[in-house]
């Protein structure tokens, strides 16, 4: 999130599209509604009518998985209509970047494309370099190869009749949106960008933000007030999970994990470093030796010396190219090839997509361990409907867990501000909270390295790791220490002292810190900042609502990122009256600046995207798995069986797994020519685990439903309060209809295309709600993160004869 929840407030246009905002990030809506009574217009974008729906200007219905092709056709709308902030495109993206003579688009496919592979060689997109090794402008934006021209080419197909064609939304509507969010390509306005899962959930996830990127770049709508794209992240932790990397593919402080291609710390030092020469990009991903560095010495401590590498080659690795996401995690288990493992806080069983292959999986486990707060689909997974207990062999251990209203620590919002809670009542009888149970695991397995040996004991041996959890330690662990005497800017810190920001950092071993981008949260001067209470601000802060002294954020209590592109090449601020920094007096007045080094005129400043390597916006981003521009491809599962912008269906490198249960509809499969999108609900979270044990809150959502129209009621003969079984090629679900005008028929490819929803958050262990409707869903992802494609795939609908999930 660039921005964060109180921001909102500030923009003159609010686009919502992936998120049913109202109901399931409620306290963001209201910065929404605060908005719309100054003036701001407040659109949604959404298969379904909701209360997001209801409480915007206006509701778009469209088909679902064609974000690209609603987003590309605005796109284009601004480019032939020049609505564009082209100071801030020329200074600040890299539309005026020249790419190299081997990028090339054909037919639905970017050059580099490895048909055996199913991958693209990204050096094919690279820029054109001058004798000094910096990329080539061409300003006046006119160079067939810059990005400006062949973006406008890449996007001149998504005129408003194909776009209309296939979203299912009428040419007057596509206009309506992209009229409305297209005026704020002002210096005086700013408009922002709200998603959540809608948008992540697809094989196209990835490229559907890169859309908005584009967009908001465009119109200069990235680091201002009132701008951004602000992912709506949920109850969770979802911010904080991810900047401390629960998930396989990074290490704390989005740094890469190893693998064993990079076998030394020189080695990985080398491969993901970038360097630029140009001298105006911070290139700030040039500090990661330092954050690696300190990162190495919170994991080992002393053990860790620049001449060992810091211990890098104890890390473990993972095999190059290899996907370790849970989609793949699970078919290895199906195929027998895991014994055993840990799920902690998490519902798989219910959450994960084609349910009935998952469930069977979960049976080849020796053993699981698991740790929840009640039971679940997953934990006990061995007993579920229509298995025989005895017949299956996995031991499962369950931990009882604290709940977070029974323990002290740290959350991290939307909008990276991190937020003490204090511990309400104890946990009761012998439940731990997590922190303890892995520092409990941890403590004794090291104890049986150093009792029996092994392949590489001090891989856990020299681990730095506290014997028991506190939570306030672990947040002065996580910001950092000096390991030695240091003198930073005159001022002399001692060996165990709190490093005062990231740039304190070293890669000599001087410095620890378990995540770098937190460094700054619990220093000597100001202790443990998330407990910050402080309303406190300057009336430049308060006019737009920084309140700095509030928590604190993420990097270096920053509010709204990439804020060096709200100000002009002289450090004025494009719009006054929504000033977020100002070069006053010889410094930065307002938010923490990116960076502290004076405006660009000076020719002593910096580019302002000081996170990307050439410091640029990146409308052209060639890092990504598909294609540096986002491009429309149908969803795996598809009503149609053509894409009208080109030649190629889906997605040529989405992910996929495959098994005897890993069934597809084929495009347009006349077995299954409904597309069903899945949501969840304000009463239940995520896989409702926890709250279908809340009476009231089960009394609330008590059963699984599917909303289908009218139109589509009639065609099948189905009533409101019918039991209906949907049905995939991978299995059924058993669900109550409500026949409701919140589901719309669509238009698309000249005819009639249905769409129905349902919530996922039932289960079997919950009596009489249901069960998964992910046993529905397809095991297909995006080929930059694998999050699965949950929101986009092709079922039937009929009405039952009788059910028995749903009996009382």
């Amino acid at each position: 999130m660039t921005n964060h929840w109180i921001d909102i407030k500030n923009a003159d246009s609010i686009l919502i599209m992936g998120s049913n905002a109202a109901e399931h990030h409620p306290i963001s809506f209201k910065w929404v509604l605060r908005a719309k009574d100054k003036g701001a217009t407040v659109m949604h974008v959404d298969p379904k009518f909701s209360r997001t729906s209801a409480r915007s200007d206006f509701h778009v219905p469209l088909r679902s998985g064609t974000d690209i092709a609603f987003l590309g056709g605005m796109i284009k709308y601004i480019l032939e209509e020049e609505t564009y902030f082209k100071e801030y495109v020329v200074e600040y993206t890299n539309a005026s970047l020249i790419v190299g003579k081997d990028y090339g688009f054909k037919n639905g496919i970017f050059t580099g494309y490895d048909e055996k592979t199913r991958s693209y060689d990204k050096s094919k997109w690279g820029f054109e370099m001058d004798a000094n090794g910096v990329p080539k402008r061409d300003k006046s934006l006119q160079h067939p190869r810059c990005v400006f021209q062949l973006m406008k080419k890449h996007y001149s197909r998504y005129g408003l009749n194909a776009v209309a064609q296939t979203t299912g939304v009428s040419e007057e509507n596509l206009l309506r949106v992209y009229r409305a969010f297209a005026a704020t390509g002002r210096k005086d306005k700013a408009g922002t960008i709200m998603y959540a899962l809608g948008w992540t959930q697809h094989t196209v996830g990835v490229q559907n933000i890169r859309s908005a990127a584009i967009i908001q770049l465009l119109l200069g709508n990235l680091g201002v007030a009132g701008g951004g794209i602000n992912a709506l992240r949920g109850e969770p932790n979802v911010q904080g999970s991810t900047d401390h990397t629960l998930l396989y593919h990074i290490i704390p402080g989005y740094m890469a994990m190893p693998h064993n291609g990079w076998q030394t710390y020189d080695e990985y030092i080398k491969a993901n470093t970038p360097q630029t020469n140009d001298p105006m990009s911070a290139n700030w991903w040039q500090h990661k030796p330092k954050y690696l560095a300190s990162l190495l010495k919170a994991w080992y401590g002393d053990k860790a010396t620049k001449e060992n590498g810091f211990c890098y080659e104890l890390l473990p690795k993972i095999e190059k190219g290899e996907d370790y996401s849970y989609m793949f995690l699970f078919d290895r288990m199906y195929k027998n090839q895991i014994r055993g493992g840990f799920i902690i806080g998490l519902n798989p069983m219910n959450s994960v997509p084609n349910s009935n292959k998952i469930r069977k999986a979960l049976d080849n486990l020796d053993w699981l361990v698991t740790s929840e707060l009640h039971h679940s689909e997953t934990t006990d997974n061995w007993q579920r409907p229509g298995v025989d207990p005895k017949k299956i062999k996995t031991e499962v251990f369950l931990l009882p867990s604290a709940h977070r209203l029974e323990k002290e620590g740290s959350t991290t919002n939307s909008g990276r501000w991190l937020l003490w809670h204090n511990q309400a009542i104890k946990p009761a009888y012998e439940a731990k909270p997590f922190g303890d149970l892995f520092c409990g695991v941890v403590s004794h397995v090291k104890k049986l390295y150093e009792k029996e040996g092994g392949t590489h004991p001090e891989a856990v041996t020299w681990l730095d790791y506290p014997e028991t959890y506190d939570p306030e330690d672990l947040c002065a662990r996580i910001n950092g220490r000096f390991t030695k005497d240091t003198v930073i800017k005159g001022k002399t810190y001692k060996k165990g002292q709190q490093v005062p920001s990231f740039t304190a950092l070293t890669d000599d071993g001087s410095t620890m810190s378990l995540n770098w981008l937190y460094a700054g949260s619990y220093t000597e001067e100001g202790g443990n900042k998330a407990k910050r209470r402080d309303a406190s601000q300057t009336p430049m802060q308060a006019n737009i609502g920084l309140y700095p002294k509030w928590s604190w954020c993420w990097p270096v209590n920053r509010r709204i990122l990439y804020n060096r592109a709200s100000v002009d090449l002289n450090g004025n601020p494009y719009n006054p009256d929504k000033a977020v920094i100002e070069w006053k007096d010889g410094k930065w007045v307002g938010d923490v600046p990116d960076g502290g080094w004076p405006p660009m005129a000076t020719g002593k400043g910096r580019y302002p995207f000081i996170m990307s390597k050439h410091g640029l916006g990146q409308i052209f981003g060639p890092g990504r798995q598909d294609g540096p521009f986002s491009e429309h491809y149908e969803p795996v599962e598809t009503p149609v069986d053509s894409n009208m912008f080109s030649k190629q269906l889906n997605s040529p490198v989405y992910k996929f797994v495959s098994s005897d249960m890993d069934k597809l509809a084929k495009p347009a499969d006349p077995d299954y020519p409904i597309v069903l999108t899945t949501y969840s609900l304000t009463e239940h979270w995520c896989g409702g685990g926890e709250t279908r044990n809340v009476p009231n809150l089960l009394e609330t959502e008590p059963q699984l439903y599917v909303e289908l129209s009218p139109e589509l009621a009639q065609e099948k003969g189905i009533n409101n309060g019918d039991g209906v079984i949907v049905e995939s090629a991978r299995g059924r679900v058993e669900a109550f209809a409500m026949v409701t005008v919140r589901m719309r028929p669509l238009r698309v490819h000249g005819r009639i295309i249905h769409e129905i929803g349902m919530p996922f958050c039932f289960g079997w262990t919950t009596p009489g709600t249901g069960d998964a409707t992910n046993r529905l869903t397809p095991s297909v992802g995006d080929p930059n993160t694998t999050i699965p494609e949950y929101k986009a795939c092709c079922v039937n609908i009929r009405k039952a004869d009788k059910l028995t999930e749903l009996a009382t």
